[in-house]
C-alpha cells in the first residue's frame, strides 16, 4: 500500500493480483476458493494475493433477505431419489433462454458446492442415516430444494466469511466502487484496477479515493434491487451494473427480473409456508380504514381460492402462464390492481379466508386434494393460519418478531415486489465476461433463463464462484500486479466530484433516485406495454446526461457517494428499458415473470380491468420461438439510446465424452481450461 497526490487529493494505492467485489455468499466462496486453489498449486503467501472489497459486509442480499425456509437448489440427494446433471440441467433450461453449457456447469458443481456449504458450517439439516432430504419448490420436477432456515443465504456468506478470516485475507469495508480502471482498447482491453470511495474518509477537502490494483477482478456485488420502487430487496441494495455497463461488459437477459409478492415495512418474501398456512388477504384504504376481501369477486368458490392461496406457496413468482382460469398469479394481478387504486393489502394470520356471499364459508376439508393433501401430510389442519403456520415453520414467525412485526397480533402489509434479476453480465463456462480477467458471479451475472427453480441462485452464485477461482488459478496469471499510470482516469473522477461539491444547482442525488425507481415500477415491472416503454427511455435518459454533465446538488460531502450511486443506477435503468424494448419488439409475448399487456390478447378474467385504460385487461401469450435466443446487450456511447442489442443464439452443451485416460491427460496437461 502506498500514497500518492492526484489533482490535489490524497489517493491510497493497493496491490493485488485478484480483487472480489462483494462479500456475500457468492464473493465470499470465490475468496475461500482462489485462497484454497493458491495453496494447492503451491503459490506462496495467497492470502496476500487476494483482497475483498464491499460497500458493507452485513449489507446485501445474501445477509438480509430471505423467505418462509429459504431455498437451496440441488441435485437430489434424499435415498430413494434418481437424479443426474443432465437432468438437473434440464430443469434450468427448461423454460428457454439459458446457456446449456451453464446450467450443466451449475448441476455438475452442484452437489461440490452443497457439501462444501456444510463443511464450513451452513447447518443443512439431515436425518439419522446423514440423507438430506430435499422438498419440492418452484419448477422443480424433482424434489432437490433444502434449507437451514429463513435466514440460510446470511449463514452461507457468515460461515463463509469466517473461513475467509481464518485465512488471513484482507477484507476493506465500507468501500463503494466508483469506477473501473483499464489498460488498452477494443479487444485488448484489459482491467488495471478498481477506484473506489472510503466512505468514513469522505471530506470537504477530501474523497477518500482508494485504487486497488489487479490482474484479476471477480464482480459479485448483487442484483440492482433498488432500481424499483416496490422492492423486497434489502434497502440500498443498487448494485454496480452502471459501472459494468461503462467498462464495456456484455449483458443477458435484462428483461427477466422476478416479481413476486413481499411484506413491506421488514422487506421479506411471502412464499412458501406463509401461503400455504392460508391466511385471509384483504386491502385498506391509505389510513388502514375500510377493510375489504377483494379476491372473492374473482373465483367462482371459496375451495378454488383458498386453494390458490396455498399453491402460491410453491408457484410464488408471478407468471403469466398461472393466470388464466383463477390460477394462482391472478391473485398478484389482484393485489397490483388494488394497491394501482391507493389501497394497501394485508395478509392476517389471525383469521381464514373470507368469501362473499355465493361462497361457502373457509373449510380445509372443503381444499382441493393438492392443497388438503400437504397439510395433512405435514399435520397443519389447525384451526387459524397463525396456528398452521406455528406448526409448520416457528422460524418464519420468528424472523417478523426479530423486526418489530407481531403475527399474532398484527396484519402483514405486502405488495408485489420485484425479487430477483435472472439476467446480469455474460459469461463463459468459466464465468468470465467478455473481457479477460473479469469474471462475474452471483446475482450479477445472467446465467438464468426466463425461469429458474427456486434457490438455484444460491447454487449458482457457489458453483461460479468456484469455477471463476479454479480459472484464475489454473488460467491466469497469479502475480501481484504491477504499478500502471491511471493518473489521467483519476484526474477526470476527482475534476467532477470537485464539481458536484461545489455545485449549488440541480437535482439532488436521493430524488433522481425515486425517479428512476418510480419509472422502473411503473414500465418495467411485471406488467409491461410497448409504447410507453419508448417513453420511459427519452426520460431515462435526460436524467442520466444531467447527472452525468454534473447537475447534482448535494447537502453535505457524504452525500457525494449518493451522486455517484445515482449516476450508476441511471445508466442501468436505461439497460433494462432498451433490453424491455428490444424485446417487446420482437414480439416475445407474456413470459418469464411479466406480463405484456394488450388490447388484442387474451382476457384475464372478464371482471379484471385493466388500470391503464379502464378495459378488461387481456395479454399477448408467449412467443416460444424466442426461447433458443438471448438478448444481449451493450454499452455504446455513439448509440442514440447509449447501448446496443443483439439477438444471440443460446449456447448449446457441445461436450465430447472421452473415455477416462485421455481425459486425466487432459486434467494433468490443463487443456480442459482451454476446452
Amino acid at each position: 500500500m502506498e500514497t500518492e497526490k492526484i489533482a490535489g487529493q490524497k489517493v491510497t494505492v493497493h496491490y493485488y493480483n485478484t480483487v472480489i467485489v462483494g462479500a456475500g455468499a457468492a464473493g465470499m466462496n470465490c475468496t475461500v476458493h482462489l485462497y484454497e486453489f493458491m495453496e494447492q498449486k503451491g503459490i506462496s503467501n495467497p492470502q496476500d494475493r487476494i483482497t475483498v472489497i464491499t460497500a458493507g459486509i452485513p449489507l446485501g442480499a445474501s445477509r438480509m433477505s430471505g423467505s418462509d425456509k429459504q431455498t437451496y437448489y440441488k441435485m437430489g440427494t434424499a435415498p430413494e431419489t434418481a437424479d443426474s446433471a443432465v437432468e438437473f440441467a434440464k430443469s434450468l433450461t427448461a423454460a428457454g433462454c439459458c446457456h446449456e453449457d451453464l446450467a450443466l456447469a451449475e448441476a455438475i458443481g452442484s452437489l461440490r458446492e452443497f457439501y462444501h456449504l456444510i463443511q464450513v458450517g451452513v447447518p443443512f439439516p439431515h436425518d439419522p442415516m446423514g440423507s438430506y432430504i430435499g422438498y419440492k419448490t418452484d419448477h422443480d420436477p424433482y424434489e432437490r430444494a433444502t434449507s437451514a432456515g429463513p435466514k440460510t443465504s446470511k449463514f452461507m456468506s457468515e460461515c463463509l466469511e469466517k473461513q475467509v478470516r481464518a485465512y488471513g485475507i484482507k477484507i476493506h469495508d465500507h468501500m463503494e466502487v466508483a469506477e473501473l480502471l483499464f489498460k488498452g482498447t477494443g479487444n485488448d482491453t484489459r482491467i488495471t484496477g478498481v477506484a473506489a470511495l472510503y466512505k468514513k474518509d469522505i471530506t470537504a477537502e477530501n474523497f477518500g479515493l482508494h485504487i486497488f490494483c489487479c490482474r484479476n477482478l471477480v464482480l459479485a456485488a448483487g442484483g440492482p434491487g433498488e432500481l424499483y420502487e416496490t422492492s423486497v430487496y434489502p434497502k440500498g441494495q443498487l448494485g454496480i451494473h452502471g459501472v459494468a455497463f461503462r467498462a464495456g461488459l456484455a449483458a443477458e437477459n435484462l428483461t427477466e427480473s422476478q416479481f413476486g409478492l413481499a411484506s413491506t415495512k421488514f422487506r421479506w418474501n411471502v412464499s412458501g409456508t406463509y401461503m400455504q398456512a392460508i391466511p385471509r388477504i384483504y386491502s385498506t384504504d391509505a389510513n388502514g380504514r375500510d377493510g375489504r376481501d377483494f379476491l372473492p369477486d374473482f373465483f367462482d368458490s371459496m375451495s378454488k381460492m383458498a386453494t390458490n392461496i396455498f399453491l402460491k406457496g410453491y408457484q410464488w413468482p408471478f407468471d403469466p402462464q398461472r393466470i388464466e382460469n383463477q390460477q394462482s398469479s391472478l391473485i398478484d394481478v389482484l393485489v397490483f390492481n388494488e394497491t394501482q387504486k391507493g389501497r394497501r393489502i394485508f395478509m392476517d394470520f389471525l383469521h381464514n379466508p373470507v368469501g362473499n356471499k355465493k361462497m361457502k364459508s373457509f373449510a380445509l376439508e372443503d381444499l382441493e386434494n393438492e392443497a388438503l393433501t400437504y397439510l395433512q401430510h405435514t399435520g397443519a389442519m389447525q384451526k387459524l393460519p397463525i396456528q398452521r403456520l406455528e406448526h409448520m415453520n416457528p422460524p418464519a414467525i420468528e424472523i417478523y418478531t426479530e423486526n418489530g412485526i407481531d403475527l399474532y397480533n398484527e396484519p402483514l402489509e405486502i405488495a408485489v415486489c420485484a425479487q430477483h434479476n435472472n439476467g446480469g453480465f455474460a459469461v463463459d463456462k468459466w464465468w468470465q465476461s467478455n473481457i479477460p480477467g473479469i469474471f462475474v458471479i452471483g446475482e450479477m451475472a445472467g446465467t438464468h433463463g426466463i425461469k429458474r427453480p427456486g434457490g438455484s441462485a444460491l447454487n449458482s452464485g457457489q458453483t461460479g464462484g468456484l469455477r471463476a477461482a479454479e480459472f484464475i488459478v489454473h488460467r491466469r496469471s497469479i502475480e501481484i500486479a504491477e504499478k500502471v499510470n491511471f493518473h489521467q482516469q483519476i484526474t477526470e473522477l476527482i475534476t467532477k466530484w470537485k464539481q458536484i461539491t461545489q455545485s449549488n444547482q440541480g437535482i439532488r442525488p436521493q430524488d433522481a433516485i425515486t425517479q428512476i425507481q418510480s419509472r422502473m415500477t411503473a414500465f418495467a415491472g411485471h406488467i409491461r406495454r410497448s409504447n410507453p416503454t419508448q417513453k420511459a427511455i427519452e426520460e431515462a435518459l435526460r436524467l442520466y446526461r444531467q447527472l452525468v454533465s454534473g447537475q447534482i446538488k448535494i447537502d453535505y460531502p457524504k452525500s457525494l457517494i449518493t451522486a455517484v450511486q445515482a449516476e450508476h443506477l441511471s445508466l442501468t435503468s436505461i439497460a433494462y428499458l432498451k433490453a424491455i424494448l428490444e424485446l417487446l419488439t420482437a414480439g416475445s409475448g407474456s413470459r418469464g415473470s411479466h406480463l405484456v399487456a394488450t388490447d388484442d390478447g387474451i382476457p384475464i378474467h372478464p371482471d379484471v380491468m385493466d388500470i391503464e385504460t379502464g378495459k378488461p385487461l387481456r395479454f399477448k401469450p408467449e412467443n416460444v420461438a424466442l426461447r433458443d435466443s438471448v438478448i444481449q446487450i451493450k454499452y455504446d456511447p455513439d448509440s442514440s439510446h447509449l447501448f446496443r442489442c443483439a439477438l444471440m443464439p443460446v449456447r448449446r452443451d457441445i461436450r465430447k465424452t472421452k473415455a477416462f485416460e485421455p481425459a486425466w491427460q487432459d486434467y494433468r496437461e490443463g487443456i480442459i481450461y482451454d476446452l
